[in-house]
């Protein structure tokens, strides 16, 4: 009976449009047909992927009309209708005028766009014959089957992350993408920086840049984290810079920046991650991360919680050359152990307030704990002048622990101009840091009959930490023509840090506290910075020159003495200059030169003796001075084909007033506890040495050799020359070496791929101002090795890892990974003085194996971006038909 009087409807209504329109050629057709609605027609039918057939989801269906501005006095496209298509791919679109004509649009992300005309075809003939099924046909019109087809392009540019390189080479930078790197999944920033050009890290961890520590950042900013407290699978790139520009930071030296850029999704919708690895000590690790970005708001939010267990192996020999020409031989071998955890949280949001005016809110936390036991097996042979042999045996055994907490909080507004790239930004961080120490030593010593020589002497450590770091910066960047760009910013950063150390003895059955060695401090450093650069382009010449202004001073307080140290720097300038030439479109030629700085820390600075081990002794340097470095490069960069790229940086590095440690002999400045113990001790201090001059040449290569197979080089060849002759003990020490890297990816058939990496470091000189005896080597008869007398001795090490990608659009990954495979990575000194000669050798977790699992969700095309696509397209065409009817 219904569709009966619908049929009735629509052919009483034909007929009067019929009629109407051959007496009126203007036609009316608004909806309203002899008093009758014609808004009773019905679209429908399905979308389909045109490669696998498959129902596509969310896709953005539009109806279009073209009508009658009466306003403009104009036609317009106006859109009637639309909606997204369910799990199904199926569409329905109701209540559409049978009159009109339509233009049908179907869009999808990754898809190319589908158009089509649309109307109703009323059989009007078939209707005065009695075929009424016709005209009901034709009101519920079914569009079929309609298959969109991939857009190769617009693929590739939503994937980035599938078009980076593992290696880009620029002229003032090189950028490490770390979520190419298969051998650091799982790990700490520390096993991704054992895969970066140009970087070389020793066996604690610490990494040095053509031989100098370079400044840590994280996001453009300097940190207060450690390289092993940030998970490798939160990092998403390493840019490597070798000489920045007055824009960055003079304080540090010359050593470079590296700077660790963190994950942050902005892709609509929502996507995220889960992962989880195990190891072959049997420590596990779980992680994952959520972007949800909808309108105005992008959330985004990170965790991971790892375990580690960290087992290293230590042998050192040691000569001493004691008063009365008498000499000591002390051989000394242990296995420090490491238990512990970390876990890393970060979360903010992104808030669009319009197309040219974003705010940044971010927070993170860090907290872990981490418990060392160690067992030190000591033999000291003692050759007097009258050739007497003495032979003493010893043990240490310790336990330690160590907690910390980091809290940091940003905050970040950034107005894009009208004119293009023209942009000024506003940024503050604030970072809150804690850690807290304690230890138990006993020591032991024995005749060679294993019977006790003397009691055994017990201490026990405590301590803790607070660093407040506070920053602010602001940047203004204005491209004054298309050749032309000047940038300008100010910088505010300002530290508070405390400390405790409480050294004890067991002295009657009591713990005896130590004052002399026993320290409680404070201190307060302030740096105000301003900069300025101007760059332009003169055909195929640019240049850029910079000056930055710095004012900086601390001041510390020992608070057990109020004893005050206060350095002031009021005024200094660091200029910079880059020039560049463009060869032509494949090669150019630069030339940089900038000046930096290097303050003394309150740590350098501080007279006070710290005996964690009693007869390994360091002090501080009030006397201390800034060091200021040049540097200077000329670098060619040549991209030799599409496959192939190549950047030579010929360098020069000068320091004068280089702040080294080094050893000296003095005596024994325990005099609180009752002990045996020797009348004289090397002591380890900092003095401003001479000068130091670095020269070298570095060689960096990315070919792909073929469709499956890219390669990676670097190689640093230099020569290091330090002048410490006139420090007590000390000497001039100048050393040619090298250094290499290569790393190999090979994508393979059914999903699988293979990293292969290794590296090469030759004979070279220790690094000013590390030991290198730490990391759990307690030195019970001699000290740590310093950059004015010792080296280090050639080592290298290769790394593995294997990768499955599997599920749908490789969602789900495993990767296998194992470290100094070969187990050839010996981490080798020598020192040696008037006083001593020493050698050290250490190994640290080879052949370690972990395994992680890597799942990825949701789509770049969800129902929250089509969504919010769809109603902007329709918002847009509706308001530009205000006025018009319906």
């Amino acid at each position: 009976m219904i569709n009966s009087f619908k049929l009735l409807l629509v052919f009483v209504g034909t007929l009067t449009f019929s009629i109407a329109h051959a007496q009126m050629p203007g036609g009316a057709g608004r909806g309203q047909m002899g008093g009758q609605n014609m808004s009773m027609g019905h679209f429908y039918g399905k979308v389909l992927e045109s490669v696998s057939g498959k129902p596509l989801e969310a896709a953005s269906v539009l109806l279009i009309q073209n009508k009658f501005d009466s306003v403009t006095k104009k036609r317009k496209d106006v859109v009637v209708g639309g909606m997204l298509t369910d799990k199904k791919g199926e569409f329905s679109l109701e209540n559409l005028n049978i009159m009109a004509q339509y233009k049908l649009k179907i869009t999808a992300i990754g898809f190319k766009p589908y158009e089509a005309k649309a109307g109703f075809e009323l059989n009007m003939a078939g209707a005065r014959n009695g075929d009424m099924s016709s005209m009901l046909s034709a009101v519920d019109k079914d569009l079929g089957n309609i298959t969109l087809s991939p857009d190769a392009q617009q693929l590739e540019n939503v994937t980035v992350s599938s078009s980076k390189a593992l290696l880009e080479m620029k002229i003032d930078r090189k950028v490490f993408n770390v979520e190419k790197n298969l051998t650091s999944v799982g790990g700490t920033a520390v096993d991704v920086m054992k895969n970066v050009p140009s970087l070389n890290v020793d066996i604690d961890g610490n990494v040095s840049l053509r031989n100098a520590a370079p400044q840590i950042f994280v996001d453009g900013r300097p940190t207060t984290l450690t390289l092993d407290q940030i998970p490798a699978d939160e990092i998403a790139s390493v840019e490597i810079i070798t000489n920045p520009s007055a824009k960055f930071d003079a304080s540090g030296g010359g050593a470079g920046i590296l700077n660790i850029v963190m994950k942050k999704n902005k892709k609509a919708g929502y996507n995220g991650n889960i992962n989880a690895s195990i190891d072959s000590r049997l420590r596990p690790a779980f992680g994952g991360d959520i972007n949800v970005k909808q309108n105005k708001i992008n959330f985004f939010a990170r965790g991971r919680l790892n375990y580690r267990k960290s087992i290293s192996t230590n042998e050192s020999y040691r000569t001493d050359f004691l008063k009365n020409d008498t000499t000591a031989v002390t051989i000394q071998n242990n296995k420090p152990i490491s238990r512990g955890y970390f876990a890393f949280l970060r979360g903010g949001f992104d808030y669009f307030i319009d197309n040219r005016n974003t705010i940044t809110v971010g927070g993170m936390f860090v907290n872990g704990q981490f418990k060392n036991t160690d067992n030190i097996n000591i033999e000291r042979d003692t050759l007097f002048q009258n050739n007497m042999l003495l032979t003493d045996l010893g043990i240490r055994d310790t336990k330690t622990s160590f907690q910390f907490r980091n809290v940091g909080a940003s905050i970040s507004f950034k107005h894009n101009f009208a004119k293009p790239n023209k942009e000024w930004t506003v940024d503050a961080n604030y970072n809150n840091s804690r850690n807290e120490n304690a230890g138990d030593y006993r020591t032991q010593s024995f005749y060679t009959n294993n019977t006790a020589k003397t009691a055994a002497r017990v201490e026990r450590t405590g301590g803790s930490g607070t660093t407040k770091f506070f920053t602010a910066q602001t940047d203004f960047v204005n491209p004054i023509s298309d050749n032309i760009k000047m940038e300008m910013g100010a910088r505010v950063a300002v530290r508070n840090y405390e400390s405790t150390l409480s050294n004890y003895v067991l002295d009657s059955g009591k713990y005896k506290l130590i004052p002399g060695f026993s320290n409680d401090y404070k201190f307060n450093d302030q740096v105000y910075a301003a900069y300025m650069t101007f760059s332009q382009k003169i055909k195929s010449f640019t240049y850029q020159l910079g000056l930055r202004a710095e004012s900086s001073s601390y001041t510390g307080t020992l608070i057990s003495t109020n004893q005050k140290f206060k350095n002031e720097y009021p005024f200094s300038l660091f200029p910079s200059v880059f020039l560049t030439y463009k060869l032509n479109d494949k090669s150019d030629l630069q030339l940089n030169y900038s000046r930096k700085v290097n303050r003394p820390n309150f740590f350098q600075l501080l007279p006070n003796y710290d005996i964690t081990d009693p007869l390994n002794i360091s002090i501080g340097n009030p006397n201390l001075i800034p060091e200021f470095t040049n540097l200077a490069e000329i670098s060619y960069q040549n991209q030799l084909s599409k496959k192939t790229s190549f950047l030579a940086t010929l360098y020069y590095k000068n320091t004068n007033n280089l702040i080294t440690n080094y050893q000296y002999r003095d005596i024994n400045p325990d005099t609180a506890t009752n002990y045996p113990k020797p009348d004289t001790v090397l002591i380890t201090s900092y003095a401003n040495a001479n000068t130091s001059y670095n020269v070298g040449l570095e060689l960096t290569t990315k070919t792909k050799l073929t469709k499956w197979w890219d390669f990676n080089v670097n190689v640093n060849v230099y020569n290091s020359t330090l002048k410490a002759g006139a420090l007590a003990g000390g000497a001039d020490n100048s050393q040619f070496s090298m250094f290499g890297k290569i790393n190999n990816s090979f994508t393979l058939p059914k999903n699988f791929s293979i990293q292969l990496s290794g590296d090469y470091q030759a004979k070279t000189i220790l690094p000013p101002g590390r030991g290198g005896g730490g990391g759990g080597m307690m030195m019970m008869f001699g000290g740590s090795q310093v950059g004015a007398q010792g080296y280090i001795k050639p080592n290298y090490g290769v790394d593995i890892a294997i990768k499955k990608d599997f599920m749908k659009n490789k969602a789900a990954s495993l990767t296998l990974q194992m470290n100094d495979i070969f187990r050839t990575k010996l981490y080798a000194t020598h020192s040696e003085s008037v006083y001593f000669v020493q050698d050290n050798s250490r190994r640290r977790d080879p052949q370690v194996l972990r395994l992680n699992f890597n799942y990825r969700f949701g789509k770049m095309d969800v129902a929250l971006f089509k969504k919010k696509s769809m109603k902007g397209e329709m918002d847009s065409m509706q308001n530009a038909s205000q006025g018009m009817g319906n």
